[in-house]
């Protein structure tokens, strides 16, 4: 019979891989509550209306990405392409916005969009994400980018990436720059890669982003989005750059990003690396102060972010910055022979483990031979083997042999143990 195969694009997550996952995510836990802001979970599934009102129906992930079905009573829901709309919806739905209240949010979790899998690009990959809610001014979104720098700045990547930003504008702003790009690449049109020339009825300016040589070389003549800013969205960036400037975060002024998302306005930011490759994009945002009322609420200014936790992986381990002290290793491994020394080494394992809560102890289960053990604990990669027969039972004792260092095997009491042990982790440490 054959074996049953996980889908494409969807991976398991073995343990020699989930304590660097570990560790990611409780970093950017640490950095998210310096800043105030609280976690927030909800549904892998939502109705499928929520992301054609807030993505858009003329989007890429809407019409060829996401996972969608009917349930039993016919309704159509589908497995969450992003976060943010998920976010909205979860406010909105239990009165976290009601009275213009400010809300700083995060998750993390699973997204699904149906692509074509490649390194660093999943069917289902994990996001984490930040929204900030009820505050217009440029102070929020500086604060949201300051918080990704730090981030960056912890995990030992700051000199890795680099921050692009730029501002769309107003829907209005936006709006009339769409008629003058569109009347632009009208005249350009059957010189357009084949993607852009779809795009230019549906979402002309992810246009701007495109990856063709050709297309980007007929959009340095295109018209500008600066030309058509409107007042507000060009004094709210001027005012971002200044508290940017001011933090020392510096950033590259990107007029062709744009994000594929139609919720945006206003700011928008990436952080790229050149280390991964084509998937450079590690984290992006930007502020979308319409989409609230888009989804039924009141009108509620917004700005956030999302970093893709595969991709994030995947370059600490490229620049070679996953702590060693992250590994799963257990620090000691109990090696055990004697119906007596089991129930010894047991009780003792469990003193053990109080009393020192910081280490990682493995306590041989299963029997087998002191030969047969000892190869396990070696194998294991802890520090030291502790040996106890029924003889040490009965008299109290522990034989301690380190496993990497060239020290004497010693028997010691039980309860001279826990210093002994505790010596050795800050040795270790």
């Amino acid at each position: 019979m054959a074996k049953i195969q996980s889908i494409r694009g969807m991976n398991d997550l073995l343990p020699a891989d989930s304590a660097l996952w570990q560790y990611l995510e409780s970093t950017v836990s640490g950095v998210l509550g310096r800043y105030g802001y609280q976690e927030i979970r909800f549904p892998i599934l939502e109705q499928t209306e929520l992301f054609k009102r807030s993505i858009g129906e003329v989007t890429d992930i809407v019409e060829k990405e996401m996972y969608t079905f009917k349930d039993r009573n016919d309704d159509s829901l589908t497995l969450r392409p992003e976060g943010t709309a998920c976010c909205v919806r979860a406010c909105l739905q239990n009165g976290l916005l009601d009275n213009q209240q400010v809300q700083r949010l995060w998750y993390t979790g699973p997204m699904f969009r149906y692509e074509r899998p490649q390194k660093g690009r999943l069917r289902q990959f994990h996001q984490i994400g930040v929204e900030s809610f009820g505050v217009a001014t440029a102070d929020v979104d500086a604060e949201v980018i300051m918080i990704t720098a730090r981030l960056w700045e912890q995990l030992g990547i700051r000199e890795h990436v680099t921050l692009e930003l730029n501002t769309i504008g107003s829907l209005e702003a936006r709006a009339n720059y769409r008629t003058a790009l569109v009347e632009f690449l009208q005249q350009h049109f059957n010189d357009l890669d084949e993607d852009s020339q779809r795009r230019m009825e549906s979402n002309p300016l992810r246009i701007l982003d495109s990856k063709s040589p050709s297309t980007q070389a007929i959009l340095d003549q295109a018209p500008s989005l600066m030309d058509y800013l409107d007042d507000d969205s060009r004094e709210h960036f001027e005012t971002l750059k200044t508290l940017l400037d001011a933090a020392g975060v510096s950033y590259n002024i990107n007029p062709r990003l744009v994000r594929g998302l139609d919720y945006y306005s206003k700011t928008v930011f990436e952080w790229v690396t050149d280390k991964l490759g084509a998937q450079g994009t590690v984290c992006a945002g930007g502020r979308y102060d319409g989409l609230v009322e888009q989804l039924g609420g009141k009108p509620a200014p917004a700005v956030g972010f999302a970093m893709g936790v595969e991709r994030l992986c995947l370059l600490l381990q490229e620049l070679d910055k996953v702590p060693a002290e992250i590994a799963a290793d257990p620090d000691v491994y109990f090696v055990v022979a004697g119906q007596q020394a089991q129930t010894a080494a047991f009780q003792l394992a469990e003193q053990l483990r109080s009393q020192i809560p910081a280490l990682k102890l493995q306590l041989h289960c299963g029997g087998g031979s002191f030969k047969s053990q000892f190869k396990k604990a070696d194998k294991s990669g802890a520090a030291i083997a502790l040996i106890v027969g029924d003889n040490e039972a009965q008299e109290g004792v522990v034989n301690v042999k380190w496993l990497r260092d060239e020290i004497e095997q010693k028997t010691i009491k039980n309860d001279q143990l826990p210093a002994l042990l505790i010596e050795a982790l800050n040795g270790l440490s």
